[in-house]
């Protein structure tokens, strides 16, 4: 269902019918099944959380937050993501390029039994927006972010775009 949203959402942007703002792009396409976190309160406890990249691979090794553990979105398999995370109320920030396809995968872990998940409100480029460190797939501070597509990249404001 996700996926049919984010192709409305692509083809609604295209043509001129885009949002103002992230708020009003996570409010018109997430249930908020999974409580917001924002970009300032996570770098207060980065240290504290496991985060869950929830991009496709490419996106990841452009640009991730530190430590991110990558789960994709399109090829996601729970049971691995599992094994990894043993203790179910460890909290988790599942984030995405804005937080929509995040929403998706959290709510995958909240029925798996976690009890303590995160959306990244904003997501990546609100992270980067906020002028917040980001690293590429060989470990190295990156100015460089994958913008999932040209229509999204108009939500990141500083850094670099990249793209397929």
């Amino acid at each position: 269902m996700k996926q049919i949203i984010l192709y409305i959402f692509i083809c609604f942007s295209a043509s001129g019918f885009s949002q103002k703002s992230i708020s009003e792009v996570l409010d018109k396409y997430n249930e908020e099944s999974i409580p917001y976190i924002t970009v300032k309160d996570l770098f207060k406890k980065e240290k504290e959380v496991i985060l869950l990249d929830a991009r496709e691979s490419s996106e990841f090794e452009v640009s991730h937050l530190k430590n991110a553990l990558f789960v994709g979105y399109d090829n996601f398999n729970l049971k691995r993501t599992i094994k990894k995370i043993n203790n179910k109320q460890q909290t988790i920030i599942v984030y995405c390029s804005l937080g929509i396809r995040s929403e998706d995968i959290a709510e995958k872990l909240k029925k798996a039994g976690y009890t303590n998940i995160y959306n990244l409100h904003g997501g990546i480029f609100e992270w980067k927006n906020n002028n917040f460190p980001v690293y590429n797939s060989i470990g190295k501070e990156t100015d460089s972010i994958h913008t999932f597509n040209h229509e999204w990249s108009k939500w990141l404001k500083k850094g670099i775009k990249i793209y397929d």
